[in-house]
Formats: structure tokens, C-alpha cells, sequence
């Protein structure tokens, strides 16, 4: 994508009414089937931020909150491979409910790097929320146990989502032409 293109330019692929009827039925969907216990929840920064926001606002449990930065786009569309993390945990999550919350599954890679980090800390379960998942672009298998929606191979950004640190404030899930 040469110039930036402007935000009214991208096409919705998601409205944000239908990202937030989605989000409440996830948030009732967790809070049933951790219904009782404690929870802690890590968002993985930087995408994850407003999905995790309204979602934790659907949780009707005791919950904890952390985040954990993990990153491998850059400036670009495609994932550069190389996996850094740029914000640890706060505190330990041994023992813990974990839901980790997540922008969207992609390749895999990434993720798959960052379930085991975080087995490696020893929690008592371990889940996935994520917003958006691409299953078509799988290179490692791995899988969520709450998605949002199954989206095609297109770009997108919006709702925490960005391209070159731009369009994370849009509203909706819009689609970026390459």
C-alpha cells in the first residue's frame, strides 16, 4: 500500500455493531464456562487492547487482568519472522485460570511461540479468545477456543488492529488493498 490511504477509503468488512453483538456472546459464553472461579486474563499487546476492553466489560466473574507484548509485523503486512517480546508479565501466572486474549490467529507462528512462553509458567488452564482468525493462512497448527469470526486472507485493521501504527482507532474491521 503506497500512500496511506484514507480511513473512509477501507472497505467494512466488519461493522461495529456486529463486532459488539459478537463480543457480548463470547463474554457470556466465557463467564459460563468459568462460571464460579476466578480468571485472569492476559491481552496481547498491542491488538488486542480494545477487544480485550469491551470483552472484559461482558465477563461476569472475578477476573485479573495483565498483558503481555509480543510482536513480529513491523511496519508491514506480512509477519517478518522474527518473534520479540516487548512487555512481560506483571506477575506470576502459576496455579491460574489463563484466558489469553488475542487480535487475531494468523500463520500461527507467533502464537504458537506464545502459548508455550506462557505454558512454561506453569497455569492451571490455559484458553484462547481471539477476535478474528485466519484459518486459510495456517503454517502452524494451532487453534482458539473462542473466535470472534473466521475471516478470509485479507488485511485488515481497525478495533486495535493497525498498519504501520495507523487505523487502530476505527471503529470497524476494515479491509487495507495491498
Amino acid at each position: 500500500m503506497g500512500a496511506a490511504a484514507r480511513a473512509e477509503e477501507l472497505k467494512v468488512l466488519l461493522s461495529r455493531q456486529k463486532i459488539a453483538r459478537r463480543v457480548r456472546a463470547l463474554g457470556a459464553q466465557i463467564t459460563a464456562d468459568y462460571r464460579g472461579r476466578p480468571l485472569h486474563v492476559i491481552g496481547i499487546l498491542k491488538g488486542s487492547w480494545v477487544f480485550m476492553a469491551d470483552l472484559l466489560r461482558h465477563l461476569d466473574l472475578d477476573v485479573t487482568v495483565d498483558f503481555l507484548g509480543f510482536a513480529s509485523y513491523g511496519l508491514g503486512t506480512a509477519s517478518s519472522g522474527e518473534i520479540r517480546i516487548t512487555k512481560d508479565l506483571d506477575a506470576s501466572i502459576e496455579g491460574l485460570e489463563v484466558l489469553i486474549v488475542e487480535d487475531i490467529l494468523d500463520t500461527g507462528r507467533t502464537f504458537n511461540h506464545l502459548e508455550r512462553f506462557l505454558a512454561a509458567h506453569r497455569p492451571k488452564s490455559l484458553k484462547v479468545s481471539t477476535l478474528l482468525d485466519k484459518p486459510t493462512r495456517r503454517i502452524v497448527p494451532v487453534r482458539a477456543d473462542y473466535v470472534g469470526f473466521e475471516i478470509p486472507d485479507v488485511f485488515v485493521v481497525g478495533y486495535g488492529l493497525d498498519f504501520g501504527h495507523r487505523y487502530r482507532n476505527l471503529p470497524d474491521i476494515r479491509i487495507v488493498q495491498p
